[in-house]
């Protein structure tokens, strides 16, 4: 009896050992992978520092060439998750709170399906229906709010404009940030949610007491996974935004920034010698600002988990 014994716990500790190392060598081999597309991006990077004018689309240094980038990357993105975020918010309290279950399951359904739409057809959307169907609305926007740097003008007559790339890059970002906050809403424990009905709160005053609360840390997350792909949306972007590299926060201008991903994307096909290595150079840039939104989403989380203030 104790021999089967023995052996059935050896078994066991081979296949915990087994098991172990496997997910090791996994995670080894994707942090090694990350070190090689560090490693290649930097390298590449390198001789961008010795490229000109002709090289830089008119600037004369790297570091005029990547701002605009850098500007407009950060800008398209963080309106998109303004517009976003509430949306997603909301879409998911309705589904997990606020309406009947089949009704709930059929929405979360619909939000689902769009992140399963081509990038191409979200810009071929917003070129088509969306950027035209907002001209009037930049229009009145030009004449009656013009005193606001948003909305300074001239206004644009296509609807091309960085306003409608955020719009665009919300949509795409809705299913994602929506998902993750429904699971996270509905594993508020029922009990939480009980109580604080039953000492007479109303279904909004319990989710702002109960549900809000406990789903905190879990929603910072969402909202940076959402805006990592808002950062690093290539197509859409780049279809919808008639971007000339300046630097200007005016949402309904025909002048706009470009971003970095779209930019690589209309420029690398006709780049040679050291215009690659700059369009490298600004994916490197990319790669950092993303890495640094992970990094602080994880640090928001980790210090709400433990309680530090």
């Amino acid at each position: 009896m104790s021999s089967q014994v023995w052996a059935g716990s050896s078994r066991q500790r081979l296949g915990d050992r087994l098991f172990a190392g496997t997910t090791r060598a996994a995670g080894l081999a994707i942090l090694l992978a990350l070190v090689g597309v560090v490693v290649f991006l930097a390298l590449e990077s390198l001789p961008a520092s010795r490229a000109g004018s002709v090289d830089l689309r008119g600037h004369t240094h790297l570091i005029g060439y990547l701002w605009p980038l850098v500007f407009g990357t950060v800008l398209a993105a963080a309106l998109a998750m303004l517009i976003a975020t509430p949306l997603s918010i909301g879409l998911a309290l309705a589904v997990s709170h606020f309406t009947p279950r089949p009704l709930g399951r059929a929405i979360g359904y619909v939000v689902d399906l769009l992140a399963a739409v081509p990038s191409v057809v979200y810009g071929l959307w917003g070129i088509g229906v969306l950027g035209p169907s907002l001209v009037p609305l930049y229009a009145w926007l030009g004449e009656h709010a013009s005193w606001l740097p948003f909305f300074s003008g001239p206004t644009s007559p296509t609807g091309r404009t960085i306003l409608t790339a955020a719009i665009v890059l919300a949509i795409m970002v809705l299913p994602i940030v929506t998902g993750i906050a429904r699971e996270i809403f509905a594993q508020t424990p029922t009990l939480q949610e009980e109580a604080a009905l039953a000492l007479g709160a109303t279904r909004w005053e319990m989710v702002r007491l109960a549900v809000l609360p406990y789903a905190r840390s879990g929603l910072v997350s969402a909202v940076m996974l959402g805006m990592g792909r808002a950062l690093g949306e290539t197509m859409a972007v780049a279809m919808v935004l008639s971007a000339t590299g300046v630097v200007t926060f005016d949402l309904t201008s025909s002048t706009n920034p470009s971003t970095i991903a779209g930019n690589i994307a209309l420029s690398f096909p006709e780049s040679t010698g050291l215009a690659v290595n700059a369009l490298i150079a600004s994916g490197l840039v990319l790669f950092a600002i993303t890495l640094a939104v992970n990094v602080a989403a994880r640090a928001i989380v980790g210090r709400r988990t433990t309680g530090v203030s």
